[in-house]
């Protein structure tokens, strides 16, 4: 294939198919005539256009006439309003990354054959048509979009050409094409794919919609029946897999969704806020986003566990614990339940309250839906005797029953009210009542491992700590079933603890899940040894588990350096195996004097801020005030996790606890040894350590004054 000319932001790297861009190359026929980049930017204008006349179209609606009252009119305006933003056009985002034309087709005699789609389809992030209705870019997640991600040279799925472009700020500039049934064209690395990966990173994640990959394609469109697990290494895009599989279902069954909802799961606000951008680039305004300490928010949260404490209140026999305490308000009935109606009494025996209150019990239903029930049992054999007395009684009379004095009596006596707050802080204060309801699951030194120290005087003055939240979480369940949504997606799931696992899984108990996480990067004393044990306890232990091995992110140098660790933390775990060589993206120095490591890091921050894209210094927590303060002597201004980079501010001081999932363009990390102590254990500290050392995707500079951690070699 003839190279048309240079493309100066991706000539770095492998070589790659041939592309053509807008600055100074001549016009040269290709496939589609004698300009065929001035045809698609034509065809981009005209596609922009397009778009602000279907917006104007919605703009333009007048509801006065087909609404029958104000309720229906602020539903339906609420739904323009909704689907008026949803069709704005980003400037700076490309209406369209991808264009497949397809083989013409033939039938007997020679003559070409009706195809069910259009020869020329152009790929994009939105639905785009023209007055008549006609296809001008079509949405990425419908399915004749599936083979500008499926189609190969072993399967060309009769695309005869596969067409990628390239863009700068929002303006189409390059184009490169890839013939899938010439073979004399050699099969090579995409330069427009290799440079959209390699894009600076400033301000919040971007979607991967124009470089997903096949194996990454196959998880996005898997059904919204089943449960899928994700496996994946630093840099292999999981997070980003599964934020696209949200988009894909919300397309694919939007209806079904649009009634139970979506929620996407992070494992701090930090991370929600990095995240927060891609769903609304893919035009969907409607997923929540929450941690699980929000989800499980039911107390104010002041105090924190000890490691001990916190593995001990998070494993699942917690589970039998609070269900056997929550089951020890009921008290059998001792005395008979009279009902007094006019001149008549009817009386109910204590051996038949029993019978009730037995069955309920077997039938293992909430505490609070057997506690409804309770009355209307006690009424409907009030209202037997009724009939056998010859009266006929109608279902008013037994809910008058159900609400009689003696009969609500009982039921407070039989099935008392239960307070979750309150009885979590019983559990956690009263040894004897923990030890009735923990005996035969946890041993007398876990049970005092989970003791208040001194017993709080009430659940409002109770220091809580996180753990404590997801067993009032736990326990407010077995009381009153939690409402499931469809699909939820759960981010770094392998730091969640079992009882934790419980409360996601609560939130999807009749939807699904999509899983995302990496066994590798477990930095809690309580992180998941196996996927089959978490899904197990999320509830969905027939879930798919599947396997990303290829990063994209992080270079090969880097990821090997790390992959140093994994031997000794995560054994039997295959590395990641990145298809970006990049050379001199890994440095690591060694400061002579401990005195000297602040003004190191600061110069290396002021290199890293030499290249475009965003830096991220990333240190053990107990170093950051430090770090902080040489930063600010030096005059470079600095941002925390969860702010926002722009063009001016690039440089991010992160602590090594809140590193987990954002990405930055080049890294500066500081003392590996001092992140290891700082954890409670060697396997924990060398985890934290896996995750910061690869968090860059163009270059990674570690500094240290004390000896490198052993592990690394």
């Amino acid at each position: 294939m003839p190279a048309h000319a240079p493309v100066p932001d991706v000539s770095a790297g492998p070589a790659g198919p041939a592309v053509t861009t807008g600055s100074g190359a001549s016009a040269v026929a290709g496939p589609d005539g004698g300009d065929p980049l001035g045809r698609e930017q034509a065809h981009l204008a005209a596609s922009r256009s397009a778009l602000r006349a279907m917006r104007e179209d919605v703009q333009s609606l007048d509801i006065k006439d087909v609404t029958a009252n104000w309720v229906n009119a602020t539903v339906l305006r609420a739904q323009i309003e909704q689907r008026i933003e949803a069709l704005a056009d980003l400037a700076h985002t490309p209406l369209f990354f991808g264009r497949l034309d397809y083989l013409p087709t033939t039938q007997e005699g020679g003559h070409p054959a009706p195809k069910a789609h259009e020869a020329t389809l152009y790929i994009g992030r939105r639905h785009v048509h023209d007055a008549q209705g006609d296809p001008m870019v079509i949405d990425w997640r419908a399915p004749v979009s599936q083979p500008f991600y499926r189609a190969s040279r072993k399967d060309p799925q009769d695309v005869g050409l596969r067409r990628r472009f390239g863009y700068t700020g929002g303006e189409l500039t390059a184009y490169e094409d890839e013939h899938l049934t010439d073979p004399s064209e050699a099969e090579q690395t995409s330069k427009l794919l290799q440079a959209e990966i390699e894009r600076p990173r400033v301000g919040p994640m971007r979607d991967i919609v124009a470089t997903i990959q096949p194996e990454q394609d196959e998880i996005v469109r898997s059904g919204l029946s089943g449960t899928v697990c994700v496996q994946g290494g630093p840099g292999t895009g999981k997070t980003a897999v599964g934020l696209h599989r949200v988009a894909y279902l919300l397309y694919a069954h939007r209806e079904r969704l649009a009634r139970t909802g979506t929620l996407v799961i992070g494992p701090n606000r930090s991370f929600l806020h990095y995240i927060e951008q891609v769903l609304p680039a893919l035009g969907e305004l409607e997923v929540k986003q929450s941690t699980v300490d929000d989800l499980v928010a039911h107390v104010d949260v002041r105090g924190e566990d000890g490691a001990a404490a916190a593995v001990v209140k998070g494993d699942a026999r917690m589970a039998e614990v609070l269900r056997r305490a929550v089951r020890s308000h009921v008290t059998m009935p001792a005395e008979p339940v009279v009902v007094v109606r006019g001149s008549r009494r009817w009386r109910v025996p204590a051996y038949e309250l029993e019978e009730i209150v037995r069955e309920l019990l077997d039938r293992d239903i909430r505490y609070g839906a057997a506690r409804e029930a309770l009355p209307q049992r006690i009424a409907h054999t009030v209202l037997v005797r009724m009939e056998q007395a010859g009266e006929a009684p109608d279902d008013r009379v037994q809910d008058s029953v159900a609400r009689n004095t003696a009969v609500k009596a009982a039921v407070k006596a039989i099935w008392p009210p239960v307070d979750p707050a309150k009885l979590v802080l019983r559990l956690l204060s009263d040894a004897e009542f923990l030890a009735a309801h923990a005996d035969g699951i946890l041993t007398s030194e876990e049970q005092n491992t989970i003791l208040f120290g001194k017993p709080p005087r009430s659940a409002k003055s109770a220091k809580w700590s996180l753990a404590d939240a997801v067993l009032i979480d736990e326990v407010t369940d077995l009381v009153q079933r939690t409402q499931s949504l469809g699909h939820v997606v759960l981010d770094e799931a392998q730091d969640l603890s079992p009882m934790q696992y419980r409360a996601v899984g609560r939130r999807c108990s009749t939807g699904s899940a999509t899983v995302l996480g990496d066994l590798a990067q477990g930095t809690t004393p309580w992180a998941t040894g196996s996927w089959a044990e978490a899904l197990s306890h999320l509830g969905k232990p027939d879930a798919a588990v599947e396997e990303l091995t290829a990063g994209f992110r992080v270079p090969r140098e880097v990821i090997a350096y790390a992959s140093r660790l994994l031997p000794h933390m995560s054994p039997g775990l295959a590395a990641v195996s990145s298809v970006r060589e990049s050379p001199g993206s890994l440095s690591v120095r060694a400061v002579r004097e401990a005195a000297d490591l602040d003004a190191a890091v600061v110069a290396a921050c002021t290199q890293a801020l030499e290249n475009e894209g965003s830096i991220g210094l990333i240190a053990a927590d107990s170093r950051v005030p430090a770090l902080a303060a040489a930063l600010t002597g030096a005059g470079l201004p600095h941002l925390s996790p969860g702010e926002e980079t722009t063009a001016g501010s690039r440089l991010t001081l992160v602590p090594a606890s809140l590193a987990k999932g954002l990405e930055y363009d080049y890294v500066v990390l500081d003392e590996p040894a001092t992140i290891v102590a700082c954890e409670p254990d060697l396997r924990t500290g060398l985890r934290r350590l896996y995750v910061a050392l690869t968090r860059a995707v163009s270059g990674l500079t570690v500094l240290h004054a004390k000896p490198l951690p052993p592990q690394l070699g």
